[in-house]
């Protein structure tokens, strides 16, 4: 028997089976094997969610031998990769075809099946999640049987399965509508909270891919500004590597976890060393290819909330969220990350037709003021219909997301089409669900 913990740590379970199939024929016959024997199956990719969505009772199915791509199309864009292919991994192989994803999150570590099963985004106006890129699934269902979903072929579970949140069956493939590849100018900034915030519409909306950090505790910001550019005419001027390594590794991970650690142990210096944090990072600007500014290496572990309130008022939320934290005796070490995204059609989107502003908090795993920011957090998103971030922490029911979500009971209904006897449950999905 094996013991797992996400990449948090704040998840852990002990006397569970792991297994790791090397293709699809050995995944159904442990999805049968448990189900005959009433035992409870989960698949997990990388385990980069904060909640207990991808902790297994009783049997883990590991996807990393389910990876790579299996078939593209250089003409269409379609591009099919297995289920737990790393993002990492397909943003090179998809380099290699002179191909790229239309957006990414800012991590790029989690599987193509974890990132749009939680509802994985990144930022831009125009821009929905990963799931938007979704054209066809195979999955494969309790009775070890696998369906192919499309928009014309099973609409019904492709529509629903987008984001699944692995409660309808495993993601064996995934099909993507990729785009030719193309780069991404980067403008990175200082500038006071206030003046970005009252100016949120003219950057969100005038530049393809916007985002800020607030830290708590100061009124300062890092904007990040990404544009759109065509290759091969664009030319390249990444970040050189001795700035790469001060800003990236030195400040953002090394200095920081330092200063993260530091904090608390002596709390005190918490917002002095908020000030010198968001002083430190000067302004750059960088061209490279999409997936390497889009993305970025975070070392220093943490846990984090994150809601999408609609985007009409966004900056309202902040400002409380920011009112409530000067109010408080917290220490919050971690910037605050603000994002946009479009609005999309898939049910249990956080995107599900409205457009949102995205609002992530974050703290060490061990901090004393998680409880009391987070809860103050999920009552300040909740007031204006907040939907919470199905891979990261909040505390809410099935009764609760009911009312977020329009189309949440042709969810359930599905979800008791499919798994009747729940083989793929588990007490996360017992709470965000239902029984």
């Amino acid at each position: 028997m094996s013991e797992w913990q996400n990449w948090a740590g704040n998840q852990q379970t002990r006397s569970i089976e792991v297994v790791a199939p090397r293709d699809e024929a050995e995944l159904s016959a442990v999805v049968v094997a448990a189900a005959e024997a009433g035992r409870k199956v989960r698949p997990i990719g990388a385990g980069h969610s904060f909640t207990a969505i991808g902790s297994p009772v009783d049997v883990q199915v590991s996807l990393d031998r389910l990876s790579g791509i299996v078939r593209a199309d250089s003409t269409t864009g379609l591009v099919t990769v297995r289920g737990g292919t790393r993002l990492k991994v397909l943003n090179r192989a998809l380099e290699a075809l002179g191909l790229s994803m239309t957006n990414l999150g800012d991590i790029e570590e989690q599987s193509i099946s974890g990132a749009i099963s939680t509802g994985t985004h990144g930022t831009g106006a125009r821009f929905g999640g990963l799931a938007t890129q979704v054209r066809g699934l195979r999955l494969l269902l309790a009775d070890g049987s696998v369906i192919t979903c499309s928009a014309s072929e099973n609409p019904e579970a492709f529509d629903l399965a987008r984001v699944g949140l692995g409660a309808l069956g495993i993601i064996v493939e995934v099909t993507l509508q990729t785009e030719p590849l193309f780069a991404l100018n980067a403008r990175e900034g200082n500038g006071e909270l206030a003046d970005v915030m009252n100016a949120f519409e003219e950057h969100a909306s005038g530049t393809d891919h916007f985002e800020f950090y607030w830290f708590p505790h100061t009124t300062r910001v890092l904007t990040k500004h990404n544009t759109r550019l065509p290759l091969p005419e664009t030319p390249l001027a990444p970040v050189g590597r001795a700035r790469g390594w001060f800003d990236d590794e030195l400040l953002s991970n090394t200095a920081f976890g330092a200063t993260v650690g530091l904090g608390l142990r002596v709390p005190g210096l918490v917002k002095p060393l908020a000030r010198f944090a968001a002083s430190a990072l000067s302004p750059r600007e960088f061209t490279d290819i999409s997936y390497r500014v889009f993305t970025s290496q975070r070392k220093v572990r943490f846990v984090e909330s994150e809601y999408a309130v609609p985007r009409a008022v966004g900056m309202e939320v902040l400002a409380e969220l920011q009112r409530a934290v000067e109010a408080s005796s917290w220490n919050i070490s971690f910037p605050v990350e603000v994002r946009v995204a479009g609005a999309d059609d898939i049910p249990l989107s956080t995107g599900f037709e409205r457009e949102n502003v995205y609002i992530a908090i974050h703290t060490a795993p061990s901090s004393p003021w998680r409880v009391p920011y987070f809860e103050a957090f999920e009552r300040i998103a909740g007031e204006v219909g907040g939907r919470p971030h199905w891979g990261k922490m909040h505390t809410l029911s099935a009764a609760d997301l009911a009312e977020r979500y329009p189309r949440f009971g042709d969810f359930v209904a599905l979800r008791d089409k499919l798994d009747l006897s729940r083989t793929f449950g588990n007490p996360h999905l017992e709470q965000i669900l239902g029984s």
